[in-house]
């Protein structure tokens, strides 16, 4: 096992002093190699000292301009402060050096989401869902801005692939009661709003749609 491999160790149980100590080790041993800068950061992320982990991702950038795994994490740094703009920037860039993963568009995506620009994510949200496919949260995500534009059924395909992930996700099972009462279903949408409350009792939008449902189902016996 190498040193990389013993503080990674050290962060999987949280020992993040320890962890501290190794990753600064490697630093001492290879100062030119912006890895130990990265993975440094990494861990600083992790605990939440972003002024200091902004630091070391920008060392690492400053030996190599390339390192798209560095801007990704000072981007991360900048979404976790609300920085979604400057955050934007730096996914951007890790893009643009290479940087093909499925985290990186969804990040990107999220900071049009953050800023109330669903629509814009769109496009991350989706190439992230094709490079993560087995991400439940990512293909939440995707779903919800494909709904909050209008893409009906194609926010109702990826709600579907959620609920294959966890058959009792409240979230999932709301919104698609939400489509099936577009769509006039209202039985199903019936079904899907109480199996949301089902998952989670204090649903109040689930309990609401479950309202007007009853409303519906109860008007059509009546004629």
């Amino acid at each position: 096992m190498n040193k990389t491999e013993t503080a990674i160790q050290y962060m999987q149980v949280k020992d993040y002093e320890k962890a501290a100590q190794v990753f600064g080790e490697i630093i001492q041993e290879h100062p030119d190699d912006p890895v130990g800068y990265i993975n440094f950061g990494n861990l600083l992320t992790h605990i939440k000292e972003y002024q200091r982990a902004g630091q070391f991702f920008e060392e690492a950038i400053r030996l190599d301009p390339q390192a798209g795994a560095a801007y990704y994490g000072f981007g991360t740094i900048l979404f976790e402060q609300e920085q979604y703009a400057e955050a934007r920037k730096q996914f951007q860039q890790a893009l643009s050096c290479g940087l093909e993963e499925g985290d990186v568009h969804y990040s990107l995506g999220m900071t049009f989401y953050k800023e109330n620009q669903s629509r814009l994510a769109i496009p991350y949200l989706m190439r992230a869902s094709e490079l993560l496919p087995d991400d439940m949260d990512v293909a939440f995500q995707y779903a919800l801005a494909l709904a909050q534009n209008q893409f009906i059924e194609e926010a109702k395909e990826v709600f579907e692939r959620v609920l294959s992930f966890d058959e009792a996700h409240s979230d999932a099972h709301y919104n698609l009661g939400v489509i099936a009462m577009y769509h006039d279903q209202v039985k199903a949408a019936y079904n899907h709003f109480q199996a949301a409350l089902t998952s989670q009792p204090d649903h109040a939008l689930a309990s609401n749609g479950l309202k007007q449902a009853k409303l519906h189902l109860r008007h059509d016996n009546e004629q």
